[in-house]
């Protein structure tokens, strides 16, 4: 359990990670513009929206499903989404290029940390996107994780494990802003939606699979 648990929330972690979105756009900007410590606060922000998002959505997909009539029904329903996604990234995704060019620093203040921490936090919660991806993820979690004795742990550990190994990303993003900026073209933004657009359908496939055959692939 332990083992399948890691991996899968490392996977969901990397699927957020890879995807360029608005929020990767206003890490590199806080991290420049305000340097390290307005970077961290705005992902501060961020992980905190998960961390709630997650939460909430683990909370009524088990609410929905605790009679277990509509259990597989929500199951597919959010792996057909993260297989979507997925082609919406591959084929269909526009890249998002950088409008603001200009770098203005400013000395932060303890007011203006706490400012940047909430507009992370609502940048990410105010995301249909963000709020779509975890419905779908925790239905076809709770799916798979039927078939484990100890339930609950398990769909903790997997967020507990993708919940880290994407802020540890994201700090990365912080530290390494000067460098992702020049490197996030359109061409290079074109191809990681791709990729991301491949692990998208790969991850739903996989869980499609476990809910469909009543096991997990990694057992």
């Amino acid at each position: 359990m332990l083992f399948s648990s890691i991996i899968k929330g490392i996977a969901i972690g990397l699927m957020l990670s890879v995807s360029v979105g608005p929020v990767i756009f206003a890490i590199i900007k806080q991290s420049i513009n305000n340097g390290h410590r307005g970077g961290i606060a705005f992902i501060a922000g961020v992980s905190m929206s998960d961390i709630i998002l997650v939460s909430l959505c683990n909370f009524f997909t088990q609410l929905f499903s605790s009679t277990g009539a509509f259990e597989k029904i929500i199951g597919f329903g959010g792996s057909f989404f993260l297989i979507g996604l997925g082609l919406y990234n591959l084929f269909l995704k526009k890249s998002i290029t950088k409008q603001d060019e200009e770098v203005i620093k400013v000395k932060l203040s303890k007011r203006g940390i706490v400012s940047i921490f909430f507009s992370g936090f609502l940048m990410n919660t105010l995301n249909p996107a963000v709020i779509l991806f975890w419905i779908a993820t925790s239905a076809s979690i709770m799916v798979s994780a039927k078939t484990f004795p100890h339930e609950i742990q398990y769909r903790i550990l997997v967020f507990l494990t993708c919940l880290i190994f994407n802020l540890c990303v994201d700090i990365s993003k912080v530290f390494l802003a000067g460098k992702i900026r020049n490197r996030l073209t359109p061409h290079n933004i074109h191809i990681i939606n791709r990729i991301s657009g491949v692990i998208f359908i790969i991850f739903g496939c996989v869980l499609l699979y476990g809910i469909y055959t009543g096991h997990v692939l990694s057992h």
